[in-house]
């Protein structure tokens, strides 16, 4: 069995033999806590998430100079600066994490009805679905189509930016933002396939074409 986050190193490898000098990734946190009664966004990184998250880093290619950044959410602050610890613990270089509030939850306009929503729906992929499908009031959710362009060119720009040697952009966001631009830009659906802690999508530029790879093979220019 692949270790959490495997799959989304490999698309990184995958991306650096194709010639990309400068890889994106957009990514979910690591393995997190789910409290009752803890409001969602408060819930922290497990220990297992902690190791995961530094191991993920550990095993990046040591060429490249990662940076990091991240919702402002503490667990995927803490996913950021892990991996980085272990990418420099490895002997790579990193620069440093911050917070952007483009891989936070911007596109959750009213969090209360959207939890009750949410519930209402029995369960997030179905939720999802409405929102995908135009079903969740304008003033719960902003349109989906909006929000996943939103979410790729904050990602996409920074591939566009010229470097020295080889990069990495690790983008730490939440499941609900994958499953967003996995459906909206890449044409997945939720129901098709999960997104696992330290799933990832990774952006990179081929033949000036700026292009978007799940790890289940989808491919797609954005």
């Amino acid at each position: 069995m692949v270790e959490l986050g495997g799959r989304t190193r490999d698309l990184i490898e995958y991306a650096f033999e194709r010639g990309a000098p400068h890889v994106a990734v957009l990514m979910r946190h690591s393995a997190r806590e789910f409290e009752p009664g803890r409001h969602d966004l408060l819930n922290p990184l497990t220990n297992e998430g902690r190791r995961l998250a530094e191991s993920f880093g550990q095993a990046l290619p040591k060429e490249a100079l990662v940076r990091g950044y991240a919702s402002p959410a503490e667990r995927c602050m803490e996913t950021a600066a892990l991996a980085l610890d272990g990418h420099a613990a490895g002997g790579g270089r990193v620069t440093r994490h911050r917070p952007i509030e483009a891989l936070g939850v911007f596109y959750v306009l009213d969090q209360m009805r959207m939890y009750k929503a949410m519930t209402a729906a029995s369960g997030q992929v179905p939720f999802l679905r409405r929102w995908f499908d135009g079903g969740v009031a304008a003033d719960i959710m902003m349109p989906a189509d909006l929000a996943a362009r939103i979410v790729g060119r904050v990602v996409g720009e920074k591939v566009r930016q010229s470097v020295a040697q080889p990069q990495i952009d690790l983008c730490v966001s939440h499941d609900m933002t994958l499953y967003l631009v996995r459906e909206q830009l890449l044409g997945l659906a939720p129901e098709e396939e999960p997104v696992e802690f330290l799933d990832g999508i990774v952006v990179f530029e081929r033949d000036g074409q700026l292009l978007a790879l799940s790890a289940c093979g989808r491919e797609a220019e954005i």
